[in-house]
């Protein structure tokens, strides 16, 4: 089964086990390189726990997310409309001032990597700022039903660099629950550089 038929099949059990997780110091950290009404891309929203948070601090948000399910329940808990897309099919150029993306590619094969994050840059505005975060970790495959590609510190800063448009403002590790992690994040702050 693929990512999204997991978050299609199993939506309500991931919406509840998320939509209350604590987000609130990366989002504080991402927030201070923005300034109130500034666009925002949600890219892979869930619930819709961070475009609510966003958008209460009066920031124009576009949560995104390909999961049709939880497009819905996002829609229901944020009242803001969530567009139903695959991160390859994304077409934005310099829209967003910042694009956040909390455990956004974490199920993404290392080998497609590149092409996504080429589109996310691409949809930044010059300046924008970008959040990322991952598994901490080696591994990639299948756990269960789902397909899992983690990061290490190392690895995600040459993944960035290699964009050759990305500067890396903070880079740290930081502990917390969901995707089925062991507890360790790599998280990571990047300002666009240059366009492409």
């Amino acid at each position: 089964m693929d990512a999204i038929d997991y978050y299609n099949k199993y939506a309500t059990k991931i919406f509840e086990e998320t939509v209350e997780l604590d987000m609130e110091k990366p989002r504080q950290e991402f927030l201070r390189y923005l300034e109130e009404g500034d666009t925002i891309l949600d890219l892979g929203c869930g619930s819709g726990r961070d475009s609510l948070a966003f958008y209460e601090q009066g920031y124009d948000v576009t949560p995104l997310d390909a999961s049709a399910e939880m497009c819905n329940l996002a829609e229901i808990h944020t009242g803001l409309e969530v567009l139903q897309m695959h991160y390859e099919d994304m077409e934005f150029d310099n829209v967003f001032d910042g694009i956040w993306g909390c455990g956004a590619l974490i199920h993404i094969p290392e080998k497609e990597r590149r092409v996504i994050l080429e589109k996310i840059v691409d949809a930044m505005r010059q300046g924008g700022i970008l959040f990322l975060s991952f598994r901490e970790g080696d591994f990639e495959g299948f756990q269960g039903e789902q397909y899992f590609c983690d990061c290490t510190e190392e690895k995600l800063e040459r993944i960035l660099r290699d964009t050759r448009r990305l500067e890396i403002k903070k880079l740290w590790i930081s502990r917390g629950g969901g995707h089925g992690s062991n507890g360790q994040w790599v998280n990571v702050l990047a300002k666009k550089e240059k366009a492409g």
